[in-house]
C-alpha cells in the first residue's frame, strides 16, 4: 500500500510542476480583416523564407568550405530573426511536425498504464 501511495504522490508532484511549454497559448493570433492583401504578401514572404531554410537544411554541408558554412549560418540566423520579428516563428515550427515526448513523460505514461490495468 505504501508503494502505491508513494507512486501516486510522485505522480501528482510531477504533474504539478509541468513546464509552460506544454501548455497551449492563451493568446490566439488574430489577423484584421482590412489587411487581407498585406497578409497574403507577408504569407508569401514567409513561405519563401521557410523554403529557403528547407533548402539550406537539405544541403550537403560537408562539401562546403568554412567560409561558406559561416555565410549559411549567418543567413539562417538572419532569416530566423526576421521571422521572429514578424511573428512568423509559429509558421516555421508548424512545418516540422511530430510529437516530442520526454523520458519522464514516457515513464509516467507507462506507470499509469501499469497502475490502471
Amino acid at each position: 500500500m505504501k508503494k502505491v501511495t508513494l507512486a501516486l504522490m510522485t505522480l501528482f508532484l510531477v504533474l504539478l510542476f509541468l513546464p509552460d511549454e506544454l501548455r497551449a497559448d492563451a493568446e490566439p493570433v488574430t489577423v484584421p480583416a482590412e489587411t487581407t492583401t498585406e497578409v497574403t504578401v507577408v504569407s508569401a514572404e514567409a513561405n519563401a523564407r521557410i523554403d529557403r531554410l528547407m533548402e539550406i537544411k537539405a544541403m550537403d554541408v560537408s562539401t562546403l568550405t568554412a567560409s561558406e558554412k559561416r555565410v549559411l549560418r549567418k543567413e539562417v540566423r538572419t532569416i530566423r530573426s526576421e521571422m521572429k520579428a514578424n511573428g512568423e516563428a509559429r509558421v516555421a515550427d508548424s512545418r516540422n511536425g511530430g510529437i516530442y515526448l520526454s523520458a519522464g513523460g514516457i515513464i509516467i505514461v507507462i506507470l499509469l498504464l501499469v497502475l490502471l490495468l
